[in-house]
């Protein structure tokens, strides 16, 4: 079977991918190309910007030309998401307007592909081939559910990564922490270091990390955990997860970390199969022309079901 190798492409940089990450750029550009190949384009130096090397997270501006290097025919793996995933996520839309696509991701969805998932949410809102130009605002954990934001236009992408990088937006979610909880709300405010752990990416409170801020209101309790509304000033890798897990009320079903007794209590008392974690509720102020944007995602029904369970646990 004969191999076909792409031409080499100069593209300038338009309006609509001014401030875009070149790793990004190229995943829209390279139709099929797996992330990874992406990265080794990008390490080797094939993908220059107006002559030069530049790292993955290197941000566009508009006028430059990107050098996109030939690619073989091999190197892409065009898959299409099977029809019930499309279904699935059609089905999880909670509104949508000219500027965003809002969606209530299930828990087990990545927000896009790589580390052995072939589709994540971006992915398949792409196949159903319904926007010139679609985008992630912001990401969730793969075992998360809940609230994602997608930006129709590079100019809505913009003004929502600003809102998150201020602190403007307002995000908050559903944990339930294990363990006793005793007092009333409780702010947290260490810093977090992203640290590998057996290949694995992993979150650490640390001095010398990130700043993160996380206010854990406490709403429903029973002898196993409690029910808390989380609100995030910042928008850390893991951060619900590790505050919780710092102040000695790791989230319910999470397997990377907190306390194992404290975990079977809760998973088997409440016949919890996920992670607790629920993203359900968004807000973005009003700026420019840009209306406030507001959304709202109760609590799964598998997750209420446990919250049923441990209330009648004895």
């Amino acid at each position: 079977m004969s191999t076909r190798v792409s031409q080499v492409r100069h593209i300038v940089v338009d309006h609509q991918h001014d401030g875009q990450r070149i790793d990004n750029f190229l995943l829209g550009v390279l139709d099929g190309v797996p992330r990874s190949h992406v990265y080794r384009l990008l390490r080797s130096g094939q993908v220059r910007v107006d002559g030069g090397r530049v790292k993955p997270h290197r941000r566009l501006r508009g006028g430059e030309t990107v050098r996109v290097p030939p690619v073989k025919s091999e190197e892409r793996v065009v898959r299409r998401p099977p029809d019930d995933l499309l279904r699935r996520l059609r089905d999880a839309i909670i509104s949508e307007d000219a500027d965003y696509l809002i969606i209530d991701k299930p828990a087990g969805l990545p927000a896009h592909s790589g580390s052995g998932a072939d589709f994540g949410v971006i992915e398949v809102v792409r196949a159903w081939e319904r926007h010139d130009y679609v985008e992630l605002a912001h990401r969730l954990d793969r075992d998360t559910s809940g609230i994602m934001l997608l930006a129709k236009s590079r100019q809505a992408l913009l003004r929502a990564q600003d809102a998150f990088a201020s602190g403007a937006a307002g995000k908050r979610y559903l944990a339930l922490c294990c363990g006793a909880w005793r007092g009333g709300s409780r702010e947290v405010r260490d810093s977090l270091v992203i640290e590998r752990e057996d290949g694995e990416r992993r979150v650490r409170t640390g001095d010398d990390g990130k700043t993160a801020v996380s206010e854990f209101v406490p709403l429903t309790t029973t002898r196993w955990a409690t029910l808390c509304e989380v609100r995030i000033g910042t928008g850390r890798m893991h951060q619900i997860r590790a505050h919780a897990e710092s102040i000695g009320h790791p989230v319910a079903g999470d397997r990377k970390y907190g306390d194992r007794q404290l975990q079977r209590a809760v998973r088997e008392r409440g016949q919890l199969r996920r992670l607790f974690l629920h993203a359900h509720r968004l807000a973005l102020p009003a700026t420019g022309t840009f209306p406030p944007v507001l959304a709202e995602s109760p609590l799964p029904d598998e997750l209420r079901a446990v919250m049923t369970r441990l209330e009648a646990a004895r």
